[in-house]
């Protein structure tokens, strides 16, 4: 098993390479890793979020820090008519664009090289915005947040699902346990790299979930900030309305 030694999840400085390295190394086993060590919960959240998103009823939807493309897929699925999905590592673009000539959606789906804080779109050019376990991963989060709501229309929804913390017992205890002890052994067993999985765990736990990661949402120009919280917690979905342009 391979063991790479990848940034503090703290890092401001640096980062993004390094994660662009760690999930191009893990990205042919991503998606069976994902049902795996979720259970298959995951699979839920994302239909959550994809409710929410059609709610809006949006035309033209962007996917930031898409990996793999499921949330972009889904999206389309759902009706959006046009869906661009960015991300840093290539390796993962390229396994989700193997999905989308079965899917016949190479028509409404485009999967590009895309950078969270310096997105290549012009202001105001997508319906909504969505996020899935990625924001944490930005090297400048504050950055990235101000970038998404420069590329939605006044009004546009950013979703954002990601991992956050439970507090009550015995679910943050038994929580805990798993992320630190059995998720990187079982992630690192399975993808081959063992440094990945415990980056994971450890991302989490220096992330501004909850109150915090909303007031980060206001203070980049988002207002309508909610909190979701799914699964006793483990994760939550996060929403606000980009501002006038």
């Amino acid at each position: 098993m391979a063991t790479q030694n990848y940034p503090s999840p703290a890092a401001a400085e640096g980062k993004k390479a390094d994660v662009a390295t760690m999930f191009d190394t893990i990205a042919p086993r991503y998606d069976f890793l994902n049902r795996v060590l979720s259970m298959g919960i995951d699979k839920g959240w994302r239909r959550r979020v994809i409710r929410m998103l059609m709610d809006d009823a949006p035309s033209r939807v962007l996917d930031v820090a898409t990996g793999t493309g499921d949330l972009a897929i889904a999206a389309a699925d759902a009706g959006a008519k046009e869906v661009i999905g960015v991300d840093i590592a290539e390796e993962m673009l390229a396994v989700g664009r193997r999905k989308l000539p079965g899917r016949k959606l190479t028509e409404k789906v485009t999967l590009q090289y895309g950078d969270a804080e310096h997105l290549p779109f012009d202001d105001g050019a997508f319906d909504a915005a969505t996020v899935a376990f990625g924001v944490r991963n930005f090297e400048n989060l504050d950055a990235g947040l101000k970038e998404m709501e420069r590329v939605l229309r006044p009004g546009g929804q950013l979703i954002v699902l990601e991992f956050s913390q439970p507090t009550a017992f015995p679910i943050k205890q038994g929580y805990g346990f798993y992320s630190r002890h059995i998720l990187p052994r079982i992630g690192g067993w399975l993808s081959g790299d063992s440094g990945a999985y415990r980056y994971l765990p450890d991302s989490i736990a220096v992330f501004p979930h909850g109150e915090d990661f909303l007031n980060r949402m206001r203070s980049a120009g988002y207002s309508d900030v909610s909190q979701r919280r799914l699964t006793f917690g483990i994760a939550s979905i996060y929403s606000g309305r980009a501002g006038s342009k």
